[in-house]
């Protein structure tokens, strides 16, 4: 028995060392240039996923719109960048920071959104440019008015028109957001506008989400336990 206990504390010991010895031998942090390759082969992809749903036959002008998305998403990155960096160096207990860095978002956001639609303009119609609105935005205009459609019963045309708006008016904002998360959160902010003005007008928001939720639990078909 002491020999099987001997040679088992043996084996974990050497398999230790081996796990130490992989870790040392681990790549070391990305470099800077290996981030920033990664970082434009990831814009690349997710502006040829816009540029595609254009349908755009020009090649000159396609290429002309890459640019200028691909130009956006790096514009935002160094704007974030920036704006961190300034709040970095100010006391990170100082009353008020995340609420300062968020006014300061949008006053820096101004003159890039206006840019951008701006040379947008130059190569797309409208209806081109809704189409990069929504895909920059992740089509949550679309998505989250269907939804109310569906759980909030007996909308009016007029509250229809007002959710639509004021969704188009969230993604304004959310497109120049800089990450998924922020961009949810702008439009989280524009939907409890939308929940106060349903409220207002007789709708029992809360009420109907959880009766629709409840709709949609009792739809899902029953587990029979079985692998």
């Amino acid at each position: 028995m002491t020999r099987k206990i001997t040679l088992l504390v043996t084996v974990v010991f050497a398999g230790i060392g081996f796990i130490s010895s992989v870790r040392s031998q681990t790549s070391p942090p990305f470099t800077a240039e290996e981030r920033e390759s990664i970082y434009t082969t990831t814009i690349d992809k997710r502006t040829r996923a816009i540029t595609e749903l254009l349908s755009l036959t020009d090649a000159t002008k396609s290429n002309a719109v890459h640019v200028t998305i691909m130009a956006q998403y790096r514009a935002l990155r160094a704007r974030d960048a920036a704006i961190d960096d300034m709040l970095h160096s100010l006391d990170k207990d100082l009353p008020g920071v995340e609420s300062n860095r968020s006014a300061v978002v949008q006053l820096l956001s101004k003159r890039l959104h206006a840019e951008f639609l701006a040379k947008l303009a130059n190569n797309l119609s409208p209806a081109q440019i809704e189409i990069v609105k929504d895909r920059m935005t992740y089509g949550k205009v679309q998505v989250t008015y269907d939804a109310y459609c569906q759980i909030v019963p007996d909308l009016t045309d007029k509250e229809k028109t007002m959710i639509l708006d004021t969704l188009k008016l969230a993604r304004e904002e959310a497109m120049d957001g800089g990450s998924a998360d922020e961009k949810s959160a702008i439009f989280q902010k524009y939907k409890d506008q939308i929940n106060t003005r349903l409220s207002d007008g007789g709708h029992n928001v809360v009420k109907a989400t959880q009766e629709w939720e409840a709709k949609q639990a009792a739809a899902k078909p029953a587990s029979s336990g079985k692998q």
